[in-house]
This record gives structure tokens, C-alpha cells and sequence, in this order.
């Protein structure tokens, strides 16, 4: 203790202050790299759908009667009529179907409501027999009457209330096809057991033989809500011919699964050799005779040497046909000159597709962008992004700039990431202590100044604390804005290695 005892007011001069806004300058620095997250709203419930989802069974085709060397012909079509059936989405479904799985969720609805309530029913009836005191009793009995009443209001409210079935349920393949297997077929009589124990609203099954050195495919397929097969298809096809017959016998199986007529879809093209995908799939060249094609979405993607490739996409409606007429337009090319100043014999590529030596001269369509790639004989590399003329015939002038690539490559951009998130946890760490630090300063620095001198007393081993936590709070912030600094430099120096490989753009 001291000899003399200071005045409040001068204690508090010598005191360890701590300025004002340093709290502030802590949380900006710790809080700059958090993420900002939106904030969740309050979700209405909804009315529960049945049946949402619409499974389909794909059994093992039987191909014991083809000859050892075509069973692998007809893998490969039940393959690819599998990945045509998996491009449908949805099902619509019919008047009959949406009755049938209604009064089946309406069943089940019905069912589990009663079950509840004769539960509680008998769990009233043997209260009795519990032997509980009267008062405990009587609670019980107006808690199990109270549940009682409202599981009949569940059921009045279920019996009176028909359940929501999905009339456009997803289609998926059960999840046994979904990994590869497939369950030999069921037997005659067996279908209806086969569907639910796969969990399935239907199965197909198909049957390949051959047939004067063609091959001859069955398919049937089987549906719960009718418990009969609904659709039988058959096709003869030479083994070259594969694709064609999986487009024809897919067509029309889709159109099934779907629940709609199948579409019918003609185009017409100009000039009369362009050539004319539906969904990527080769449909034909010039004008296109009316063909069937499952309803939906289709993009037409039509191309020809020489004219601007056009894609058009369009809704096909069941059971109607879509026309579709398109001239292609020619191409308006300019000139692009391409140099590598002092150096010969350097190998030019468009993209990836190689187009010379420099020094050379593209004609290229107009008002693009484009991308050019060089390499010099001395495994210098230059690359450039750049836009064509805007006007027919007009000439432009590319210089590109080549250098030694770093022989680290995808290593250095690694590296530096690492770096960053290093230094970034560092900056939490070091926040995270002058956090705490202050904290432990700012409790000492109140309770010296309103506890011991309210008191009349002084205790030096406490003031020598306060102050000694005043140091170690201004030094975790000069390493908090030290740590800050270097995450920024690491945070730019990442970015700029991980550009450094990007193409320039000529402006």
C-alpha cells in the first residue's frame, strides 16, 4: 500500500486508457473477409401431394433365343431405348388413373385415422385398470376424451375431404435400374405382386429374336392402376439400323409414358445441304418429312458451310404437327492479320483447331469474339481475345506478345491459394486475441476504477495487472493489423496468379 492515498481524479489520470473507437476498428478488421448470409422467411404450410413421383420397372429382356454373337446387338439396343425412355420428365395423368391412386391415398388416410382413434378408444377403456389415485384418473380421462374428439373431427374432416394426387407426378426408374439392375420378369398372374414388391407404378418387359438374320424386338408394358398390359409394340430392324429403330419404338413408348399423343415435327431448310439436329440428335439435311417426336421442348440446331448456324427452339404439342421453316444466312467475313514481331515460323491456333504459321490472314465472321493461341518454335507462348471487324472486308492487325510459360503451372496458383487461406485464419486468430484481450483490459480498467477506489484502497499487484493487459491489448492489435495487411497482400497476390495465364483482350 501507498503511503498516501490519491483522489479519485487523479487516480484516473494515471490510469490506462483505452481509446474510444479501437473496439470498432477490431470488429471491422475481424468481420471484413465473413460472408453476408440472407435472412430465412417464414414457410406457409402447404397441403400435402400424393403420389408425386411415377416409377417405372425396367425388366431383363429375354434374348435366350438369339445366337451367342447378337446378344451383344441386342444389349446395346435395350441400352439406348432405355436412355431414349429416360429423357421423359413428367406424366399426365388420365381421369382413370388420378381415381385410382385417390382412392388409394383416401383409403389410406381413412385407415390410419381409424387405427389412431380406436387406439386412443382402448386406451380409454383400460385407464381403469391402472389402479391410479381418483384425481389422477379423472385428469387422464379428460386428456384421452379431449384426443378422442379430435381424432374424430381428423377422421370426419378425411372422410369428407378427398386426398390431392399429383396430376403430373415425376417419372423415375425404380432404384434398382438406377444402379444397373435388372429383375428378371414376372410370370403369368404375377404382375400386380411384381409392381409392388419393386415399388413400382408399372414394369416393361420386352422379348429379342432373331428373324432371317434380322432382329425382332417385343416390348409390353404394364401398368398397376389398370392391372393389365397396356401397350404391346413390335419393330424389325437390321443390326445397322439400330438407331433408327430405337428412335421409331421410342417415339411411340415415350408418347405412352408420358400419358399424351406423340408430335409430330417438319422442317425446312435453306441451303438444301445444311444439316438439321433435334436435340443434338442427326435428323436429316435440307427439309425434314413429318416425323413423330415426344411433346415437349425440342431445339432445332441448324448449320451449313459458309452461313451463320441458327438454333430454334419450339414446344411440341401431342398430337399436333410443328412446322418449322429457316433460311440460313451467309456470313459477312472480314480480314484479321496475325504477327509475332521477330519471331518466324510460330504455329497459330483458333481455339483449338490449328490454322497456320504466322505470319497469316484469317477471314473471319464479323462482329465476334475470338480467341487465337500461338507457339513459337523456342516454346514461347502468346494468346489473345479479341473482337472481328464489324464491317465486311475490313482489315485489322493482331501483334501478339510470346513468353516462357512457368514451368509450375497449375502448382503456383495452388500454392498461393494456400497462402490465403493461411494468412485469412491468421487474421481470425489474431482478431479472436485482441478481442479477448481487450476484453480482460477493459474488466481490470472498471473494476480499478470503481471497485478499490471507491474503497479507499490501492493494490499495486492489481494496477501492475491492468496495465500489463493495456499492453498486451495494444500489441495484439498492432499483430491484428499487421496479420490484416499481410492477408490483403496474399489475397491480391493470389488473384494476380491465378489471372496471370488469362488471354488479353485487344480493345
Amino acid at each position: 500500500m501507498r503511503g498516501i492515498i490519491p483522489n479519485t481524479r487523479s487516480l484516473l489520470r494515471f490510469a490506462p486508457q483505452f481509446p474510444k473507437n479501437r473496439l470498432g476498428l477490431i470488429l471491422a478488421l475481424c468481420f471484413l473477409p465473413a460472408a453476408v448470409f440472407g435472412r430465412g422467411g417464414t414457410e406457409t404450410p402447404e397441403k400435402i401431394v400424393h403420389n408425386s413421383e411415377w416409377r417405372l420397372c425396367v425388366t431383363a429382356f429375354d434374348m435366350s433365343a438369339l445366337p451367342e454373337n447378337r446378344r451383344i446387338v441386342g444389349e446395346v439396343m435395350t441400352r439406348s431405348l432405355l436412355d431414349a425412355v429416360n429423357a421423359v420428365d413428367r406424366r399426365i395423368r388420365v381421369s382413370r388413373e388420378y381415381a385410382y391412386y385417390e382412392g388409394y391415398a383416401w383409403s389410406q388416410a381413412r385407415m390410419a385415422a381409424a387405427r389412431a382413434l380406436a387406439a386412443r378408444q382402448e386406451e380409454r377403456d383400460l385407464l381403469i385398470y391402472r389402479g391410479e389415485p381418483e384425481w389422477r384418473y379423472r385428469r387422464s380421462l379428460k386428456t384421452i376424451d379431449e384426443a378422442i374428439v379430435k381424432l374424430k373431427e381428423d377422421l370426419a374432416k378425411v372422410e369428407a375431404e378427398a386426398p390431392l394426387v399429383a396430376r403430373e407426378p415425376v417419372f423415375q426408374f425404380t432404384e434398382g435400374n438406377t444402379t444397373g439392375t435388372f429383375p428378371a420378369p414376372p410370370g403369368p398372374g404375377g404382375e400386380y405382386r411384381f409392381c409392388q414388391g419393386q415399388k413400382a407404378d408399372g414394369f416393361l418387359s420386352g422379348e429379342i429374336i432373331e428373324f432371317h438374320s434380322r432382329l425382332y424386338i417385343t416390348i409390353r408394358l404394364y401398368t398397376l392402376y389398370t392391372q393389365s398390359f397396356v401397350y404391346e409394340d413390335d419393330i424389325i430392324f437390321s443390326p445397322d439400323d439400330i438407331q433408327s429403330a430405337v428412335d421409331e419404338i421410342a417415339g411411340r413408348l415415350v408418347a405412352i409414358l408420358t400419358g399424351s399423343s406423340p408430335a409430330l415435327i417438319a422442317i425446312r431448310a435453306e441451303p438444301e445441304d445444311t444439316l438439321v439436329l433435334i436435340n443434338r440428335t442427326f435428323a436429316g439435311r435440307g427439309e425434314i418429312a413429318p416425323r413423330e417426336h415426344p411433346p415437349g421442348t425440342v431445339t432445332v440446331s441448324l448449320s451449313a458451310e459458309g452461313h451463320a448456324p441458327q438454333a430454334v427452339e419450339t414446344e411440341l404439342l401431342p398430337g399436333e404437327t410443328t412446322e418449322i421453316e429457316a433460311s440460313l444466312r451467309p456470313l459477312e467475313l472480314a480480314q484479321v492479320d496475325i504477327d509475332i514481331p521477330g519471331k518466324t515460323g510460330a504455329l497459330v491456333y483458333r481455339g483449338a483447331m490449328y490454322v497456320g504459321e504466322a505470319p497469316l490472314t484469317l477471314r473471319l465472321p464479323v462482329n465476334q469474339f475470338d480467341y487465337v493461341h500461338v507457339e513459337t518454335p523456342g516454346l514461347e507462348t502468346g494468346r489473345m481475345v479479341f473482337r472481328t471487324p464489324n464491317v465486311r472486308d475490313e482489315r485489322i492487325s493482331l501483334s501478339l506478345k510470346t513468353n516462357i510459360s512457368p514451368p509450375a503451372g497449375q502448382k503456383r496458383v495452388d500454392r498461393a491459394r494456400r497462402q490465403y487461406y493461411w494468412a485469412w485464419g491468421a487474421t481470425w486468430i489474431a482478431g479472436a486475441a485482441a478481442w479477448m484481450s481487450y476484453g480482460l483490459f477493459t474488466t481490470h480498467n472498471d473494476a480499478l476504477k470503481t471497485g478499490d477506489i471507491l474503497l479507499g484502497k490501492w493494490n499495486d499487484e492489481f494496477y501492475n495487472q491492468t496495465v500489463d493487459w493495456y499492453n498486451i491489448s495494444n500489441v495484439s492489435l498492432y499483430v491484428l493489423g499487421a496479420v490484416a495487411a499481410y492477408d490483403i497482400f496474399q489475397l491480391i497476390r493470389y488473384m494476380y496468379i491465378s489471372g496471370r495465364d488469362a488471354a488479353p483482350i485487344k480493345r
